[in-house]
C-alpha cells in the first residue's frame, strides 16, 4: 500500500496535520489535496478536537501544485484540479475551528496559497513564501485570491508580477505571517498557541470565526448588520451565558463545547 501523504494525529485536543510527501516538494497533487481534505473534514467532526496544526516534512513545507498533473491536461482536468483546490482552501475557511499553519521552510504558488488561507501563521525564521508562478508562465491568479487579502492589494501585487521570494521577517510585516520564531521552537510556539486559543469555548471559537469571515470583506454597514446578527446568536448560547455568568462571580467558566 502506498504511504499517505497526510499524516493525523491528536494531542491533547489539537489535530496535527502533516502534509508528508517531501520527495514531491509535498506539491499539492490531486492525490494530496484529497488526502488533506479528507482529514480536515475528519478534524471538522472529531469533536476531541479544537483546533488543527497544518505542517509538513521535509526541505519545503508546499511547492505549489504538481506541474505533472498540467503539462498536457485537459481543459476538464485543470478545472477539476483547481476545483479541488479551491475546496480544500475554502474547507479551511469554514471548519468552525482555528487552523493555524506551522511553516518551517519554502511556501511557494499554491503552497503560498494554503499558508495564506489558514486562520494564523507561525514560520521560521528560515521560511520564505513567494508566488512565482509568471516566472513560468503561469500566473498565480488562484494563490492571488488568499494572499491578497492577507497583505492587501500592492503588496500582493508585487508578490505576483515579480515572483520574488520574501522572509518570514517580511511576511511578518506583510502580514501574512503572525509570529516568526527560531527553526527549534516552530512546533513548540505553535501548539502553544494552539493550547492558548484553546482554552476559551469550542462553540464560541466557532462561531467567531464564522463571523469574523462573514463580515469581513462587506462595507461597514453590511458588516455590522452581519455581526449584530451572529452577537445576538453567540449571546444566547449556553456557553456565552455561563461564561457573563462565570465572570461576575469571579470564577472559571464551565464550557458545555
Amino acid at each position: 500500500m502506498e504511504k499517505s501523504r497526510v499524516g493525523y494525529e491528536v494531542q491533547d485536543g489539537v489535530a496535527l496535520i502533516t502534509l508528508d510527501h517531501p520527495e514531491r516538494r509535498n506539491a499539492l497533487s490531486r492525490a494530496l489535496l484529497e488526502a488533506l481534505k479528507e482529514h480536515l473534514d475528519r478534524a471538522a467532526r472529531d469533536a476531541a478536537v479544537r483546533a488543527v496544526i497544518l505542517r509538513a516534512n521535509g526541505p519545503v513545507f508546499s511547492a505549489g501544485h504538481d506541474l505533472r498533473e498540467l503539462i498536457g491536461s485537459t481543459e476538464g482536468d485543470a478545472q477539476a484540479l483547481f476545483g479541488l483546490c479551491t475546496d480544500v482552501m475554502e474547507t479551511i475557511r469554514l471548519l468552525p475551528k482555528p487552523v493555524i499553519a506551522q511553516v518551517h521552510a519554502l511556501a511557494t504558488a499554491a503552497g503560498c496559497q494554503l499558508v495564506a488561507t489558514c486562520d494564523l501563521v507561525v514560520a521560521s525564521c528560515e521560511a520564505t513564501f513567494a508566488t512565482p508562478g509568471v516566472k513560468i508562465g503561469l500566473f498565480c491568479t488562484t494563490p492571488g485570491v488568499a494572499v491578497s487579502r492577507a497583505v492587501g492589494t500592492k503588496k500582493a501585487m508585487e508578490m505576483l508580477l515579480t515572483g520574488a521570494p520574501i522572509t518570514a521577517e517580511e511576511a511578518e510585516r506583510a502580514g501574512l505571517v503572525n509570529r516568526v520564531v527560531p527553526p527549534d521552537r516552530l512546533g513548540s510556539e505553535t501548539m502553544a498557541l494552539a493550547r492558548q486559543i484553546i482554552a476559551a469555548s469550542g462553540y464560541t471559537l466557532g462561531v467567531g470565526k464564522r463571523g469574523f469571515y462573514a463580515q469581513v470583506a462587506l462595507d461597514r454597514p453590511q458588516a455590522y448588520a452581519v455581526a449584530q446578527e451572529i452577537m445576538v446568536e453567540n449571546t444566547l448560547a449556553p456557553d456565552a451565558q455561563e461564561g457573563m455568568r462565570a465572570f461576575l462571580e469571579k470564577r472559571a467558566p464551565r464550557w458545555e463545547s
